[in-house]
């Protein structure tokens, strides 16, 4: 059967991946840093038939990043790279140690993934990396913004480069998700300051994600109403749509 290895799959889309996964016919390998949670997810997995197989790792740790990478580079089907966090966006008050964390846990740790997921993706002529990226790739917004927005470039470079070999690769753009991203941020829920109807759920997000994954996008929107958004930010000075990035954490 195939298997999808999920970073960050404790909770939020991570853990939907997992299940989404699971229901699809995949045995799942989950990782994220608190035991527990992972057990979790786990058992609803194994509760779906398909077997979990549980890694506790801090992807900033060099050894535990290297367990992680070696299992990657066993062969898996499909890469799912969803570990991440947010910072408060003005970068002049944030911690530079805690800034470049930030960068790291985002791009370099997905490209350490992606690169051992590779060789055997390519040698079997076949496979599936996906990057959990942010609309805010498409604006403006401080550091999270431009971590995400490599990612989106990335992986419409891999995509059209090893999309034809059989290995696609993309970048899943989700808005403002019902997950426990923000309230990790100290935001209770109800205070983020942003409208009801930009909110979607994780299983929308997932689900369209995967879809687009199959049908061999390099980027994915999910909802067609960031899929508007994405596209009028664009067309902003950039004054103005980082006015509008100010919006919400």
């Amino acid at each position: 059967m195939p298997t999808a290895l999920v970073t960050g799959a404790g909770s939020g889309l991570g853990a939907e991946f997992a299940r989404q996964l699971a229901a699809k016919g995949a045995d799942v390998v989950l990782v994220a840093r608190t035991e527990a949670d992972l057990e979790r997810v786990a058992a609803e997995v194994r509760a779906a038939g398909r077997r979990a197989e549980v890694l506790v790792a801090d992807l900033l740790e060099p050894a535990d990043m290297e367990r992680v990478v070696a299992r990657v580079a066993e062969g898996v089907d499909v890469l799912v790279s969803n570990a991440g966090y947010g910072l408060p966006l003005a970068f002049e008050r944030n911690d530079i140690d805690v800034e470049v964390r930030h960068l790291r846990l985002h791009d370099e740790v997905f490209l350490r993934l992606a690169r051992a997921a590779l060789d055997p993706m390519l040698a079997r002529g076949s496979g599936r990396i996906i990057a959990v990226a942010s609309v805010a790739a498409f604006m403006p917004r401080s550091t999270y913004g431009a971590v995400k927005a490599f990612l989106v470039s990335f992986c419409r470079w891999a995509n059209a480069v090893y999309g034809p070999r059989g290995v696609t690769v993309t970048a899943v753009c989700p808005g403002f998700v019902h997950t426990n991203f923000h309230e990790r941020l100290g935001l209770p829920p109800g205070e983020e300051g942003i409208a009801g109807w930009m909110w979607i759920d994780a299983s929308t997000v997932v689900s369209e994600g995967l879809r687009d994954a199959a049908r061999g996008k390099g980027v994915s929107i999910p909802s067609l109403r960031y899929k508007v958004l994405a596209r009028l930010v664009g067309l902003l000075p950039a004054r103005i749509s980082a006015q509008l990035g100010q919006r919400g954490r």
